[in-house]
């Protein structure tokens, strides 16, 4: 038997009736779609879940440690503070900070009363921070110093009944409460069980028409997400136990969180499904190679999901071999596709690589491949999950051919809600409960998927889109401009890197570092192009007057950038 009829037989016995991953079809807003039949109600229940791993270490970050129950009476105060302040079900608390262990503690407590996180970008500058809060109106608002500072400056731009909790800051702007004052408040966690299609988290996708949109994903669509990502770990271990290539399964999962926690890489497809399951989070202030090669011989780090620039750093660090990393299980990530090399590079340490394709508006994965199947198809990001509908159709919504690329729709639980505050946004990105993803890609003859390119306008730079739209609206804002495309330039490093050519007004220039300056004010520095071009006449465009992205990038020398 291949491995592939191995796959399928497996596949089948796990989503069969009455089986642990059995799938059925639900009415979720107004749609019929396919989910699990035995997925718990909310993310309460995840949360609940690890209660039995009480000694165990939970949340670590440089020379602090959490345990299960330490992080059990810290989240437990805080809802308790959270309902003090009078916010209940589906008001929002909004959370903006690196990836402190605050993060998460702030995260259960909110989700654990029914009430809805919104997940700010951390990268965000003032006026984008004042965006996100007026969009999402919370009641609470859990920064960190540094996200502080950028907002201070705009406290009349935002509702003067916003109460802003500070993390971690050596001094305390007027009316900001201290975060002590949380963990002060004490008591059990309240016995509120949320709704299953209530609210649990706002994630923001950046839109093609300037600011970012606020995704609403569910406490269905966020366990839909955790069991698939389940389901496709228990198809590995029992092809791997029949076939006599299972390992001893480590002491304790624990996975390094290398991206920020306001995705769906590292809350969705990291934190949620390693919680219930008794793991280790260990947190970095940011990423470095050479530091998180010291956290996973320490930490004995099963698992680094990240972005794939992170995962061939790993392996090129010139320290790489200084340090035990046997105990790694897992390498790779998502965010972009693993180029087939590194496939083989990862394939050769202790560590299997694995990889997935999915969105925030599927609240994590929609494909997911990992050990001997990425091994053997190292361009796949692998086969759906089971509680996906899937199709690829033409630009008139055609179905395509077998074998033949289109742009992908899926249809299951896991899809959000919609955009908050864009009806008109949702009713084209998710019409009767499909959702459009915007990337074209092929499916083969064993139902593997292959990404082949993108519908929409993006730049994918290390795991953050860039939305060019964004990017342009801002240069167009410099008195200088007359003209600019935004575009994306390949990069070994990060996938990608933000080109912006830009034609200037008549007797009018600008310097390409003022252009950045400029930028800086307007959008996050990672949003910043790093190619400009200064063009000497009007930019090529179409019948319909959209400018030409494709012969642009192909006419425009990297070397002639500045």
């Amino acid at each position: 038997m291949s491995m592939y009829e191995e796959l399928r037989a497996v596949w089948g016995e796990l989503t069969a009736p009455g089986a642990q991953f059995e799938v059925h079809e639900i009415e979720v807003f107004g749609n019929r779609v396919k989910a699990y039949a035995q997925a718990p109600n909310s993310l309460r229940e995840i949360w609940l879940a690890s209660t039995p791993f009480a000694e165990r270490d939970y949340l670590v970050y440089e020379g602090e440690r959490l345990t299960y129950a330490d992080t059990h009476a810290r989240v437990a105060s805080i809802a308790n503070w959270l309902l003090a302040q009078g916010v209940g079900a589906e008001d929002r608390v909004a959370i903006a900070m690196r990836n402190y262990p605050e993060w998460l503690q702030a995260y259960w407590a909110t989700i654990s009363i029914g009430a809805t996180v919104s997940g700010m970008n951390a990268w965000w500058v003032g006026p984008e921070m004042v965006h996100g809060i007026n969009e999402a109106t919370p009641k609470v608002l859990i920064c960190d110093e540094e996200r502080l500072q950028r907002l201070l400056p705009h406290r009349d731009e935002i509702p003067s009944d916003l109460i802003v909790v500070a993390v971690r800051a050596n001094e305390l702007a007027d009316a900001t409460v201290p975060w002590s004052e949380l963990l002060a408040q004490g008591g059990g966690l309240p016995d509120i069980e949320p709704d299953p299609d209530s609210v649990a988290c706002i994630f923001y996708t950046s839109g093609t028409t300037g600011f970012p949109k606020g995704a609403q994903l569910t406490h269905r669509s966020c366990i839909s997400n955790i069991m698939n990502l389940s389901f496709w770990g228990t198809v590995l271990a029992t092809i791997a136990e029949r076939n006599g290539t299972a390992v001893e399964p480590p002491e304790q999962l624990a996975s390094l969180i290398t991206t920020p926690l306001f995705h769906v890489t590292a809350n969705n497809c990291v934190a949620h499904p390693l919680t219930p399951q008794g793991g280790k989070l260990v947190h970095m202030h940011k990423w470095d190679a050479g530091r998180a090669l010291e956290l996973i011989e320490a930490e004995k780090i099963t698992a680094v999901t990240g972005v794939p620039v992170m995962a061939r750093e790993l392996l090129a660090h010139p320290d790489f071999a200084k340090y035990d990393t046997s105990s790694m299980r897992g390498l790779g990530g998502g965010g972009a596709q693993l180029q087939p090399d590194l496939v083989g590079k990862i394939a050769k340490t202790p560590a299997r690589p694995g990889t997935g394709y999915g969105m925030t508006e599927t609240s994590g994965v929609i494909t997911s491949i990992g050990g001997d199947f990425f091994v053997d198809r190292p361009q796949s990001a692998g086969p759906v999950m089971p509680t996906f509908e899937a199709k690829l159709v033409d630009a008139d919504g055609n179905e395509v051919p077998p074998g033949a690329s289109g742009e992908l729709w899926v249809k299951g639980a896991p899809v959000i809600k919609g955009y908050i505050n864009r009806p008109d946004a949702t009713a084209e990105a998710i019409p009767d409960g499909w959702m459009h993803s915007g990337d074209v890609a092929r499916m083969d003859d064993e139902g593997f998927v292959y990404m082949v390119d993108r519908v929409k306008d993006m730049v994918s730079r290390g795991g953050e889109n860039v939305y060019c739209a964004e990017v342009e609206a801002a240069i167009f804002e410099h008195p200088a401009v007359a003209e600019c495309s935004v575009f994306g330039i390949p990069d070994q490093r990060l996938g990608e890197e933000v080109g912006a050519a830009v034609f200037c007004k008549d007797d009018l220039s600008v310097d390409p570092e003022a252009l950045r300056a400029h930028c800086a004010e307007r959008i996050a520095a990672h949003k910043i192009p790093r190619y400009i071009w200064l063009v000497d006449e009007p930019l090529p465009r179409n019948a319909s007057g959209k400018f030409l992205k494709r012969e642009l990038r192909e006419r425009l020398d990297i070397e002639a950038a500045r």
